[in-house]
């Protein structure tokens, strides 16, 4: 059963670790001049006690000043080239562990960005953040320093073994008998560093995501006034994962000196055997020093196996963590049989084929059936819930319909690449993320190229450009982290002038003016007309004074349309939207009061 296990283990890490094999063939030139530097460090760092052992023979049979002066040169040289090639070894192949995880990380974010929202929905940002920042130093430690020192180990293990066997049989079979404890004791803790590393980095990735968490909710802690409660809870969070930490130490603090121990019976028993061959004349007083030099080598590559084994359980635990990730697939993807090129001057219209969209066991989108012209605008509206934000997000591929098809200038959106529709889209969303950079760059963020009168124009058409003029430096202000600065207003009509600085052919405002008041609105409104006559525009909005200037409106409700008309034609029916209507009327007479 243990075996079983075992071999399972080892079959689990030869998989988590093939992660790391392009990577490092990527780098195998540089790899092997390390190795190379490597191997003649330890060849020469187990020639220097075949030397002593001449030297302290020649000195038992008579001082002979030029043997002494030779025999020392040589240890003073080989002492020096040594010196050099471990310099390399060291900068080389820390240097390779650097690269990698440079490579690594950059890819990490890559396929990070690539995924789609469901992945969102199932790791939370602290998480993420863990593994892409403390578990990737954890696979660096490993490849670097892990791997560098545990083929010097086993490289400078065997060469000894090699000169010693060749000196004395026996003696190197006494010093060997230590050896199955050392296995068995690096096999047990081993494992038990693994799992308690694994652990404490989840427990980590909580603490990461409780402290994320707080700090964008900062505004909601402080109104609840559970700051206390908040600390309160980071601080059970915080002991929880010292105590694990302290753990981990005890089981390192007992794995450490036990190999010290083992280490020191070696000692003994080659000082005991090797002092009576000594005294017996069976070996000379050269070997015994060579021998005990020898063992002398090898405490530090004993040590430093502990301390290897260590790295390489916290790598591989935290290696696993990172191939969750990396084996994550988006949902929304390329075609795999090769997406369509977007034509230079394709058809701006949209249509909707038998739609449905479900989540979680229940139909958020029912069967619609819907076309918007190219250049026309179409308000969509209905109460909270009804699937509206759903349907927009059918278009530029955030979702992808479970049954039926989207369809642009007559093509399914599903044969284009995601990222060459999007450019062709200006998406305001519900919710306005704004980054922490200036006001510019957040307006020119996804048009690059633009220049500073492009994005001025975008602010005024926005109306955005007379808030502009009472900011401390403009356009250069920058707005804090989330847009913390600005009001809701003025994140929504700065996220509106992003997206009509792009120019694209089709524009999506989804309850994008709900922060704004009415005349604000009014001021938008003219000021995007010019620009939604040119573009497919599809407009969400609760609100009547939004969409009634609309080419059609059409009306939502449990994911079908119930209702579809101009703002006249709507009103006449009596249904919904007239009901709407007159509800709003009847607020802006008792806001006017």
């Amino acid at each position: 059963m243990d075996q079983t296990a075992g071999d399972l283990d080892r079959t689990l890490m030869l998989k988590s670790l093939s992660t790391l094999w392009p990577y490092m063939r990527r780098y195998r030139g540089g790899l092997a001049l390390g190795i190379g530097s490597l191997l003649m460090k330890d060849a020469l760092a187990a020639a220097l006690p075949i030397v002593i052992k001449y030297g302290v023979d020649s000195l038992t049979r008579g001082f002979q000043l030029r043997i002494v002066l030779e025999l020392a040169g040589l240890l003073v040289g080989l002492s020096i080239a040594k010196g050099i090639f471990q310099y390399w070894m060291r900068v080389i192949i820390i240097g390779i562990s650097r690269d990698i995880e440079y490579d690594l990380r950059n890819d990490l974010f890559r396929h990070l960005v690539g995924l789609s929202q469901d992945f969102y929905s199932r790791y939370r940002t602290g998480d993420i953040m863990a593994r892409s920042t403390n578990d990737l130093n954890a696979v660096r430690m490993m490849l670097g320093p892990g791997v560098m020192y545990w083929s010097e180990t086993s490289i400078m293990l065997i060469l000894s073994m090699l000169v010693m066997i060749h000196a004395d049989l026996r003696l190197t079979l006494i010093a060997l008998i230590p050896a199955p404890f050392v296995s068995v004791a690096v096999v047990l803790f081993g494992r038990r560093i693994h799992t308690r590393f694994e652990h404490i980095q989840k427990m980590f990735s909580h603490i990461s995501s409780r402290v994320q968490e707080n700090l964008a909710g900062v505004r909601v802690v402080r109104a609840y006034a559970q700051e206390r409660a908040e600390v309160d809870q980071f601080e059970n969070l915080n002991r929880e994962y010292v105590r694990e930490n302290i753990g981990l130490a005890r089981i390192q603090g007992m794995f450490m000196p036990l190999l010290q121990g083992l280490i020191g019976v070696t000692f003994l028993l080659v000082l005991w055997a090797g002092g009576r061959q000594l005294i017996e004349g069976k070996i000379s007083l050269g070997s015994f020093v060579m021998f005990n030099t020898y063992m002398g080598m090898l405490i530090w590559p004993m040590i430093a196996f502990g301390w290897v084994v260590n790295l390489m359980q916290r790598g591989t635990a935290s290696l696993n963590r990172i191939n969750q990730m990396l084996h994550e697939r988006p949902g929304i993807a390329r075609p795999a049989a090769g997406a369509l090129p977007l034509p230079g001057e394709f058809s701006a219209e949209i249509r909707f084929r038998d739609v449905s969209v479900a989540y979680g066991g229940r139909e958020a989108i029912s069967h619609v059936n819907l076309t918007i012209d190219a250049g026309e605008t179409v308000a969509i509206v209905g109460h909270t819930g009804c699937g509206k934000t759903s349907l927009v997000n059918l278009v530029p591929r955030l979702l992808d319909p479970t049954g039926g098809s989207v369809e642009i200038g007559g093509l399914d959106v599903k044969r284009f690449d995601p990222e060459d529709l999007r450019r062709e889209i200006g998406f305001v969303p519900q919710e306005t993320f704004l980054f922490s950079a200036t006001l510019a760059e957040n307006i020119a963020w996804g048009a690059p190229a633009a220049t500073r009168d492009q994005i001025r124009w975008a602010a005024e058409v926005a109306g955005l450009a007379s808030d502009i003029d009472t900011f401390p430096d403009g356009l250069d202000t920058r707005i804090g982290e989330r847009g913390l600065t600005l009001s809701g207003g003025q994140k929504q009509r700065t996220a509106i002038a992003r997206a009509i600085l792009r120019n694209p052919r089709i524009l999506i405002l989804d309850d994008a003016l709900s922060s704004v008041d009415t005349v604000t609105e009014e001021k938008i409104l003219n000021g995007l007309a010019g620009v939604m006559r040119d573009r497919t525009t599809i407009l969400i909005s609760h609100r009547v004074s939004t969409v009634q200037n609309a080419n059609r409106i059409i009306v939502l409700d449990r994911g079908k349309i119930v209702e579809a008309g101009t703002h006249e034609e709507l009103q006449a029916r009596g249904g919904y939207y007239a009901d709407l209507y007159q509800k709003q009327l009847l607020e802006e007479e008792l806001e006017a009061i």
